[in-house]
């Protein structure tokens, strides 16, 4: 049921993944320090920054941290002007299911972390059981909480794949702080989602993050900041996740099951049958 995006159609670098998904590099910050940056496919994102470094553009999405960019080729760019962040539209799914939390800063970041084994264990584990790709699962988890069993954010989301706790109790989940809980939830909800929009990874991923009803009322990914950010970010470390998988497989002569020039077809699936 789940196509997988292609290396060829979701590659790795900056301006192919935003001409395949027609998304901005988008953050939430301050009105005075937003960038709009025009790109020569007729796309544009919103940045913090750019930079040109070594002949190439470097995008900078959060001013604090300077090793997280984008960069792009000078001859995809064709301006750059500056521009007002948007008022963030008031959330009409009660506060639980859209949490528009996902990518602000974790209030609370103990040291407890799972081991690579560990972690790999756990999500193959729930992706074997929803039919979901265990490399989508550590995209998400990445991007939610840094793979921090206690994180919190500041809307009060927890947990390996932030799980609010309006959401958590109709998922089951009784300590959204134990990690087999809260993957076994955000999985049972990310794949609810897959199913609710076709197995459409950037609409599910929007709606994960900023709840299915804002996803469903724009018609697509909501042009919220933080959420087309988070659909990128995620997307984008999949993607990684796929070439490293891919180069793996065909470094030891095995079939991967993803055509490198068109895709998935229709009986060659990869995490969801």
């Amino acid at each position: 049921m789940l196509k997988i995006p292609s290396i060829s159609a979701f590659p790795t670098g900056a301006l192919a993944l935003i001409t395949a998904l027609g998304l901005g590099c988008t953050a939430s910050i301050p009105a005075t320090a937003a960038e709009r940056i025009t790109l020569a496919n007729g796309f544009d994102l919103v940045c913090n920054h750019h930079a040109m470094v070594d002949g190439r553009i470097r995008v900078f999405p959060n001013a604090a941290d300077e090793t997280d960019y984008l960069e792009l080729k000078p001859e995809d760019v064709t301006g750059f002007e500056v521009v007002p962040d948007p008022p963030l539209e008031p959330k009409a799914d009660g506060g639980d299911a859209a949490k528009h939390s996902a990518t602000a800063p974790v209030s609370n970041k103990p040291d407890a972390r799972l081991t690579a084994t560990d972690m790999h264990q756990l999500l193959s584990k729930a992706g074997a059981e929803h039919n979901v790709d265990a490399d989508l699962l550590a995209s998400v988890v990445k991007a939610e909480s840094g793979g921090y069993v206690r994180a919190t954010s500041r809307a009060g989301a927890r947990g390996l794949m932030q799980l609010m706790p309006g959401t958590a109790q109709q998922l089951g989940v009784t300590d959204s702080f134990a990690p087999d809980e809260n993957v076994r939830g955000g999985t049972t909800y990310l794949d609810w989602l897959l199913t609710r929009y076709h197995d459409n990874i950037a609409l599910a991923l929007a709606a994960y993050n900023a709840g299915p009803l804002a996803v469903d009322r724009y018609h697509g990914i909501p042009p919220y900041h933080e959420t087309r950010l988070y659909v990128a970010r995620v997307i984008h470390e999949f993607n990684r996740r796929i070439a490293a998988r891919e180069k793996t497989l065909a470094s030891t002569g095995r079939a991967s099951g993803v055509s490198m020039a068109t895709g998935p077809a229709e009986d060659e699936r990869v995490g969801r049958d």
